[in-house]
């Protein structure tokens, strides 16, 4: 095998080389069935055990309390920005969503087309580079839930702590650092994810959500859009995703070989240090982008003095194999997204380019 490429993608991301391993030799011949699961009924007992041992292993390494239900849906996190107005926000209610950068904007918009909302808090003031505290959190009477999103990528912001919001239900978009540390779900009436970024490829979005937030579904929605018919099914209610969900089930289980989520925050935490502290250290030459309050344990934002100077560090990195470090195009710059499955030892690899790109260009 060639050598792999340090991969800082923000998603589609990398996945632990030993998980694809395990794929491809599973690939043609699942569990000796003479098939590829690609290729098996997702009404099989085959799948249907893959199925529920991925909702148990969700539950196992988050900690869900009773009462939760694990769904796996289709359509990508930003269905959910409708489908949650659409199913919890009914008349006579309002929504309250932290504004908090580009995803949270467009979790926002999209609700405003469902329903009535406003903005519960905001970091606009500051350009987005801080997470809002709890002191700056507005809840109006009547709000059916309050949104937040809890990584915002495009940015490299995190929340480092959830707000508390009293008996008004807080919903999450962990799509970007779900499973990166451990997470007190009670604290959530629910949480979506998209899978690309931590759990595993895309096409299969995991939602968890309080049994009680299914009582009230909306009977005029579509079938497909009811959380209800999803719940009632297993997931299972039309064909799902079902190579998705299967190597969400392998990355899962090489979390928990890996000591669970909080083995997981001490190594992204090892890991991200190397680059901050290569940004922090550089006296000015890289600056980073988000107050040292909010910066995320999963998409470092940075930049240098001039377009030109950042083009030539993607050049320059591209030819020693890494991959992923342009940033976002709505905001430009340099970012490196260091998932749980980006290894350590591709975090120091670019720690010590950056200084050695100092050293050249400095």
């Amino acid at each position: 095998m060639t050598q792999r490429a340090y991969n800082f993608n923000a998603g589609p991301a990398a996945l632990p080389l030993e998980v694809l391993q395990q794929a491809q030799e599973q690939f043609v011949d699942f569990q000796g069935i003479g098939m590829s699961i690609m290729e098996i009924s997702h009404r099989s007992k085959q799948y249907e055990q893959v199925n529920n041992d991925t909702q148990a292993l969700m539950k196992e390494l988050l900690g869900i309390p009773a009462g939760y239900e694990v769904l796996f849906l289709q359509g990508g996190a930003s269905t959910q920005f409708a489908m949650i107005p659409m199913n919890l926000l009914q008349a006579g209610q309002s929504a309250g969503y932290i504004l908090t950068g580009s995803w949270a904007d467009k979790a926002y918009k999209e609700a405003k087309l469902i329903g009535n909302v406003y903005a519960a808090a905001s970091g606009e003031a500051n350009g987005f580079t801080r997470m809002p505290g709890q002191q700056e959190l507005t809840v109006q009477e009547q709000t059916a839930y309050i949104h937040l999103t809890s990584n915002e990528t495009i940015a490299g912001s995190q929340f480092l702590q959830y707000p508390d919001t009293g008996s008004t239900p807080l919903i999450g978009d962990l799509s970007s650092d779900i499973m990166c540390r451990p997470v007190d779900v009670s604290q959530f009436a629910m949480i979506y994810a998209g899978a690309q970024k931590n759990l595993g490829p895309s096409g299969v979005t995991v939602v968890i959500l309080r049994e009680e937030l299914l009582q009230n579904s909306p009977k005029h929605l579509p079938t497909m859009l009811r959380y209800d018919t999803h719940a009632k099914t297993k997931s299972l209610y039309n064909t799902p995703p079902v190579y998705s969900v299967y190597m969400v089930n392998l990355v899962l289980q090489w979390i928990k070989r890996n000591g669970g989520l909080t083995q997981m925050e001490q190594l992204n935490r090892s890991k991200t240090d190397l680059i901050y502290n290569a940004i922090d250290q550089s006296g000015g030459f890289y600056k980073g982008l988000v107050d040292p309050s909010s910066r995320s344990l999963m998409n470092i934002t940075f930049a240098l003095e001039s377009d030109e100077l950042e083009a030539k560090f993607i050049k320059e990195s591209e030819k020693h194999g890494f991959v992923g470090l342009k940033g976002h195009r709505d905001v430009g710059h340099l970012r490196a997204s260091t998932y749980n499955a980006v290894p350590y030892e591709s975090c120091k690899a670019l720690a010590d380019f950056m200084k050695q790109f100092q050293q050249q260009n400095g």
